[in-house]
């Protein structure tokens, strides 16, 4: 399988994370000591204490979509480690994030980190147990799981668009699916009758495996598209 990435996005949003953590820090850091040293200065403490709280929800937010190990795209690739040659993954460089083309047709990947067990109920999925700090982690926004299928849909509507706006007349933009990848180990997925496929990595290439004996897309269209896509430099 082929991979390109966008390596000078990677590196940026990695660094951004990690200034923004350290300045959140220090910043609570001097907001704690104003509290202790100057009492009567309590609205410059709490400002202090604002402000680094709110630095530090963006160094968690960066730090885990770009500076966790693995990184999104290196799971990606890993999990689709051997899927074939005839397979390019694009991480960061389309209106996807992550979007697989290949003989299983076009598919954007939506890998998720939320711990316990995921559900599927009454049009809605659930993120449930995981502990306190999966507890937390939801309350602030940053390990909840939201709306999946609204996440895939503007992923793969704005994927279509693009492929209509670069292909040639005449070409017609073949069907794009989603795929949600459940990327924690300790993860268990028990939902049925989802509108979108939900799978671990150890499922990722098996999936795309059997999707590609469908043939959803023709050799001819897939030449078409890799055309208009980034070149691949590296293979996984």
């Amino acid at each position: 399988m082929k991979s390109v990435v966008n390596e000078k996005l990677v590196k940026r949003n990695s660094r951004v994370g990690q200034y923004t953590s350290i300045g959140a820090l220090a910043i609570l850091g001097v907001g704690l000591i104003i509290t202790f040293k100057y009492p009567d200065k309590f609205v410059y403490s709490l400002g202090a204490l604002l402000v680094g709280f709110l630095l530090s929800q963006v160094g968690i937010y960066y730090g885990n979509r770009w500076g966790r190990s693995p990184r999104p795209f290196e799971l990606i690739n890993k999990s689709l480690k051997g899927l074939g040659r005839e397979y390019t993954i694009y991480h960061y460089l389309t209106p996807a994030s992550h979007l697989l083309v290949g003989p299983a047709g076009i598919w954007a990947i939506l890998p998720f980190y939320q711990k316990g067990t995921i559900t599927y109920e009454k049009e809605r999925w659930h993120a449930k147990g995981g502990g306190f700090l999966q507890g937390y982690m939801r309350i602030f926004g940053q390990e909840n799981l939201g709306r999946p299928d609204l996440e895939a849909g503007a992923e793969t509507n704005a994927v279509k668009q693009f492929l209509e706006k670069k292909l040639p007349e005449g070409v017609e933009v073949p069907e794009i699916g989603a795929a949600l990848l459940f990327a924690h180990p300790q993860v268990e997925i028990k939902a049925e009758d989802t509108p979108l496929p939900a799978l671990t990595p150890k499922d990722l290439k098996e999936f795309m495996r059997s999707k590609s004996k469908e043939k959803p897309i023709g050799p001819l269209t897939l030449a078409e598209v890799e055309k208009v896509l980034p070149q691949p430099e590296q293979e996984e």
